[in-house]
């Protein structure tokens, strides 16, 4: 479709009188076009200007806009470099006329008015670098580059950021470079004379760019965003930069490189390099000290440029002005500095698109989004109006009546409506932004029985509150916090768990603008400390575990461990660094562990879900890591031979019943099929890859790392126990099994899952397992074994301390084997103890009416340890707990007081040993 086929709106001549003349340069227009062209002259001089100069060439272009504006580009790309000046000022006059017909009668939106306009200065970039390169490779000053080297200017490239970053140019903006080069193209001993090559190079670009000549200019360009541009060259290295930004970047300059993107040069390079500042941009953990530092810059800014004052329209800046342009930008990339390094989906560069993707994650409403998407998008319409009269860098509105009304006619409206319409969207905007940075906040005062105590007195002396900038944000929040534990239970005793937390904190600026900005928080960490202040110093120790409530979804309903197993595969996968994703495991591992303590904590969970979902969790971990450790592995020592190997969960894991503190009891067992040894660079036989392999796997869960460990490991149950291999191939495990393995081995695999590895192979070792015990069993002297067994644990663990729900007699330990017992010798192999005690009657072994109080006994304990296990890292002592924490354990067991509890734990355990003594026949060999 033609241009004049697509307009939508047309601007009115301020000037009739200099509207003829310019019609004048362009007797083909007709109709709706001359109206354009006319409503276009007589408002802009400068558009008028070009319409002078290029009234015939736009002729052609009327047809077809879209071919226009690429047979510029053409155009550029086929001028010799000696000219290439000439050709881009131009090409900039064509481009910056049918870019501005195209918008004033909205033929092109907004999107597509900024791309081309970016399109054309990447374009003009790479045009000029080329030539300044060529100049430098043909005079033989950047070392051992060639002609060949001048489409990726011999390793150099230049950063679009900004506004040219993002695909957002303004009709009149200045172009914001970057510009680098990879120093490991050259020979250390060429460094300085490659350096000094580029830094020229650099230079002739931008002069030919931005230098203003007879035939106009190209692009202002502006070379100042580099790291310390008042004493560092204006083409740096690469590394030279990373070590600036690892050491000394700022909050500003992270948030400059959400926009940053390759524009001109070696693109590659640029690609390599932005991936390395992948986490100096966006960190870890959520990062709301961003939002003080953002705010900090808006009120430098403000006060730099004079504009701290009520919104007035005569001269407001629509770019740093309240309400303007900026105030959208800073809102959207604060937001996106924020939460960007846990959610890879909101690195997005444009601003319109950045507010969409927040609110699609719930970072913001919807509503209010959407709101400033439409007035970021009449912010730049008007910017661009603005900047069209004169070809002018400026933001600022007119000062005067008779600039209002060119202005409106522009903008094809009246300067009434115009003035109406600018004041109504810029107070929105401000008190749309505003309130995130800089919230109303209340004086109340801290309650005094709290404040004036001991405890609060010390806090200054602790590790959080050392820098200046912590306390500023700690003074604020402490009225708050003190407030919050005024309201618990027993605030004392919420007070002194709350100092062992913040005693326990290495650092404050982070978390406690976590909280200032989620006051929701505190109530949540009271609630825990007050409970558990083990829990409170675990915080402490782990404060980013409170990014995961911020996400929106914490208190959802438990995805399952295939979900769990695509959440962390596709978060490593994000990094290509093999000791950053184990941390990254440990990360999302104490994030989703914190998770299922705060659901048993608020009764958003039972004790038999959590458990299942401790499970999951360790599940999950063992099954994403697993094809990562083997990848690793591979580098050096080739693929897996045969089928490869599976990891065998054994006791609770198999179980699929975990508590916070559980280790994972683990068997692997591989398959080389007819595979000797390995085929990589380093070839292994089988045996000795596999037990490598296991041992890297084991390292994978245990090892101490930045984030800590992930689990701890115990593979004794694996075939001879310790003396063992560490890994067992598949046919010694079945002959293992079927010809030397022990009583107490067959019980224990009443319990095994496969849990990560290869799918065939995990489905026949669970066909073999099914198989073996279902085979008819010789109830006796099965019977036998397990007596002796028990009276050997008996004898090594002990009677067990009363409040120890899974040591002694009648507890959760003596029933697990009752359970395994009933599961062996039924045949029917299940892995629950509660299926297991239901098999022991059917069978006939036990009653229904032994195996129901032996479950009831058994779903006591489990209560009593997966609470006790979350809240105390020690031997669970009532007297120590504290009146939340024991609070707690009288909700999970359904009790009334600890006294009552305790009376009935003892009751009910006493029952049920005396029904395991009937069951089990006496050991005759003690």
């Amino acid at each position: 479709m033609c241009f004049r086929d697509r307009i939508t709106r047309l601007p009115r001549p301020y000037e009739p009188d200099r509207a003829e003349e310019a019609c004048a340069f362009v007797p083909w227009a007709e109709g709706p076009v001359a109206e354009l062209i006319a409503g276009t002259a007589g408002s802009s001089p400068y558009l008028r200007t070009l319409i002078e100069k290029e009234g015939g060439w736009l002729e052609a272009a009327m047809d077809a806009p879209e071919r226009a504006f690429d047979a510029v580009c053409a155009d550029i790309r086929a001028a010799p470099p000696d000219t290439i000046g000439v050709t881009l000022r131009q090409a900039k006059r064509r481009v910056a006329l049918l870019i501005a017909l195209a918008d004033l009668a909205g033929v092109w939106p907004l999107e597509e008015v900024t791309g081309r306009l970016t399109d054309f200065a990447d374009l003009a970039a790479t045009s000029a670098l080329r030539a300044a390169i060529g100049v430098e490779i043909r005079r033989k000053k950047l070392p051992g580059q060639t002609e060949d080297d001048i489409d990726t200017a011999g390793g150099m490239v230049a950063l679009a950021m900004g506004k040219m970053g993002a695909h957002e140019l303004n009709y009149s903006s200045d172009i914001d470079l970057i510009c680098l080069f990879d120093e490991t193209r050259f020979d250390p001993g060429d460094y300085h004379e490659a350096r000094a090559s580029f830094v020229r190079a650099t230079r002739k670009m931008a002069t030919t760019l931005s230098d203003l000549t007879g035939e106009g200019y190209v692009f202002r360009t502006d070379l100042r965003l580099r790291p310390d541009p008042s004493v560092t060259p204006v083409c740096m290295a690469m590394e030279a930069a990373e070590r600036y930004y690892e050491s000394l970047g700022r909050t500003w300059e992270r948030a400059a490189y959400i926009k940053a993107r390759p524009a001109a040069g070696d693109l590659a390079a640029g690609r390599r390099f932005l991936e390395t500042l992948r986490p100096f941009v966006w960190r870890k953990h959520l990062d709301f000290a961003a939002i003080q530092d953002a705010h900090d810059m808006r009120l430098r800014i403000r006060e730099h440029k004079g504009l701290g004052g009520p919104i007035t329209l005569p001269g407001h800046n629509m770019k740093l002005g309240r309400g303007g342009i900026r105030e959208i930008e800073f809102f959207t990339q604060t937001r996106q500095i924020i939460a960007g390094g846990r959610d890879p989906d909101l690195r997005v560069r444009g601003t319109v698109e950045g507010l969409r993707v927040l609110a699609s994650k719930g970072w913001v409403p919807e509503g209010v989004a959407e709101t400033l998407v439409a007035h970021y998008r009449a912010h730049r319409e008007v910017e661009h109006r603005v900047q069209m009269v004169r070809d002018a860098q400026t933001h600022d509105l007119p000062q005067s009546d008779d600039g209002f009304d060119r202005l409106a006619c522009l903008m094809g409206t009246d300067s009434a409506s115009l003035r109406a319409d600018l004041s109504a969207r810029l107070a929105e905007v401000h008190e749309l932004t505003e309130g995130f940075f800089a919230p109303g906040t209340e004086d109340a005062a801290a309650p005094q029985a709290l404040d004036q105590s001991e405890i609060p007195k010390r806090w200054p002396s602790y590790p959080a509150l050392r820098s200046e900038r912590a306390v500023g944000i700690f003074n604020r929040l402490k009225p708050e916090i003190l407030r919050r534990l005024e309201k618990a239970a027993r605030p004392e005793e919420a007070l002194v768990a709350f100092d062992g937390f913040l005693e326990g904190l290495p650092a404050g600026v982070q978390l406690f603008s976590l909280f200032e900005a989620n006051p929701q928080l505190i109530d949540l960490l009271v609630g825990i400390v007050s409970v558990s202040p083990d829990l409170g110093r675990y915080l402490a120790r782990n404060s980013g575990v409170f990014d995961a409530v911020i996400g929106g979804d914490f208190f959802s309903p438990w995805p399952g461990a295939a979900v769990l197993e695509a959440m962390l595969r596709e978060q490593l996968a994000r990094d290509d660094d093999y000791e950053r994703k184990l941390d990254t495991a440990r990360r999302w591992g104490k994030e989703w562990h914190f998770r299922v303590g705060v659901h048993l904590l608020r009764g958003l969970m039972d004790t038999e879900e959590a458990g299942r979902a401790y499970a999951d969790l360790a599940q999950a971990s063992l099954a994403a890591l697993w094809p990562e450790v083997v990848a690793r592995f591979a580098e050096k020592h080739g693929r897996l031979p045969g089928r490869g190997a599976i990891v065998l969960g054994m006791g609770s894991l198999g179980a699929a019943r975990l508590h916070a503190r559980s280790d994972l009891d683990v068997i692997v067992i591989y398959d080389p099929e007819d595979d000797e040894a390995s085929d990589g660079r380093r070839p292994l036989p089988a045996r000795t890859y596999y037990a490598r392999l296991t041992q890297a796997m084991i390292t994978a869960m245990t090892a101490p790392m930045a984030e800590g460990r992930l689990y701890e490991v115990d593979m004794r149950l694996r075939p001879s126990g310790n003396q063992g291999p560490v890994a067992t191939s598949w046919k010694a495990f079945q002959t293992y099994q079927r010809t030397e393995a022990w009583v107490w081995e067959h019980l224990a695999l009443t319990r095994a899952r496969p849990v990560a590895g290869s799918e065939t192979l995990a489905r026949d070792v669970e066909s073999f397992r099914r198989s073996l015990l279902g085979e008819a069993r010789d109830r006796d002297a099965v019977l036998r074994e397990v007596a002796v067994m028990r009276a050997r644990i008996a004898e090594a663990k002990g009677a067990g301390d009363p409040w120890d729900p899974k040591l002694g007699r009648g507890r959760m330990q003596d029933i697990e084997l009752v359970a395994q017992a009933g599961a062996l010798l039924s045949g029917a192999s299940p892995r629950n103890a509660t299926d297991g005690l239901q098999a022991a009657a059917t069978c006939g072994w036990l009653t229904a009416a032994e195996a129901d109080h032996l479950a009831a006994t058994y779903r006591l304990c489990w209560a009593l340890q997966i609470g006790a296990r979350l809240i105390r890292e020690t031997a669970l002592d009532p007297e120590d707990l504290g009146e939340a924490g024991c609070a707690f354990l009288l909700r999970l067991t359904d009790a009334p007081d600890m006294p009552a509890l305790a009376s009935r734990l003892e009751q009910m355990a006493a029952r049920a040993a005396a029904i395991i003594d009937a069951a089990l026949p006496e050991d005759d060999t003690r």
